[in-house]
């Protein structure tokens, strides 16, 4: 359920007051930014589609969803708390919320994060989340939080990597609306931790729920692939492993190989 009280940190509304509902769009995170910008949408208003035909995922990548089937939305957020220097507490506080969101109905046990900010359950995907930020100057002006979440899609395209959904782990079917909704109250509480102060915790907290840490994974750079021990996420959102040496990556510097 919604709390629409006035959040105890600051004056501003929570995420989930206003909530748009789209048929069909381009890109949610597209339609969000350019609401922002026009000052038609404000920080918590949520974007929710059926349909995107022209999704973004992370390097470039394409965001398939069958139209109907799965939570496709974007949350407006104005993070001014935080130098634009701090990027990835906020990352953290979104993946934390959609590892809540998820983990409520397929468990808290095998629901994990996938460095960056992948939704994973035991090896496959579930979701993935691609933050859009505007600066002004060193200020943080708006940060578009796109959100997708396989929900009731079992049939996936022969390009998807390890897809798997909420319907095919649970039997079930679900209201992706109310999902959605419930999405938004998992984002509420996790930025108010953040602006609590909570950066540190949350970020110990995605570390908990890091895929593999403590395992030995493959990765990719260029055209070498090697092994190493996942250790964990540094403050600043570097991926930390250790193999016959202590090594740290930035995002995009290195590919998961699963």
């Amino acid at each position: 359920m919604f709390n629409f009280a006035l959040s105890k940190n600051s004056n501003l509304l929570p995420i989930g007051h206003s909530f748009i509902e789209l048929q069909s769009v381009d890109s949610t995170n597209n339609y969000a930014m350019a609401r922002a910008h026009a000052g038609m949408a404000s920080h918590g208003t949520m974007i929710f589609a059926r349909e995107q035909w022209a999704g973004k995922g992370q390097r470039g990548k394409i965001w398939n969803s069958t139209p109907g089937e799965n939570i496709i939305v974007s949350t407006v957020l104005q993070p001014v708390f935080l130098p634009i220097t701090r990027q990835f507490p906020l990352s953290a506080a979104v993946a934390l919320a959609c590892h809540d969101l998820f983990s409520r109905y397929a468990g808290e046990k095998e629901t994990t994060i996938k460095w960056p900010n992948d939704l994973y359950w035991r090896d496959r995907k579930a979701g993935g989340i691609l933050i859009e930020n505007s600066f002004k100057g060193d200020q943080w002006m708006f940060a578009i939080a796109g959100t997708g979440i396989n929900i009731n899609q079992v049939l996936f395209p022969e390009s998807a990597r390890n897809p798997v959904s909420l319907k095919q782990i649970t039997g079930n079917s679900f209201d992706v609306v109310e999902l959605a909704r419930e999405l938004g109250s998992c984002l509420d509480r996790r930025y108010s931790e953040l602006e609590a102060g909570g950066a540190v915790r949350l970020i110990e907290e995605y570390n908990i729920h890091l895929y593999k840490r403590d395992e030995s994974v493959r990765l990719k750079k260029g055209n070498a692939v090697f092994e190493t021990m996942v250790e964990g996420v540094s403050p600043n959102g570097n991926l930390l492993t250790r193999d016959t040496m202590e090594r740290q990556w930035t995002f995009g510097e290195v590919e998961w190989i699963i």
